[in-house]
């Protein structure tokens, strides 16, 4: 395995975990958690 191989495998690997964390962004399931966490700033105390 020469460092050419390594340097694919990297890279494959941070796309991978960058798609994963668009999906669990952009899923439904956090919706109203992220909508709570947006309008945090504008609520007073």
């Amino acid at each position: 395995m020469d460092v050419n191989t390594l340097r694919v495998i990297a890279t494959l690997a941070s796309f991978a975990t960058f798609i994963g964390i668009l999906v669990w962004a952009y899923s439904r399931r956090n919706r109203a958690a992220f909508d709570e966490a947006a309008q945090l700033p504008f609520q007073q105390d």
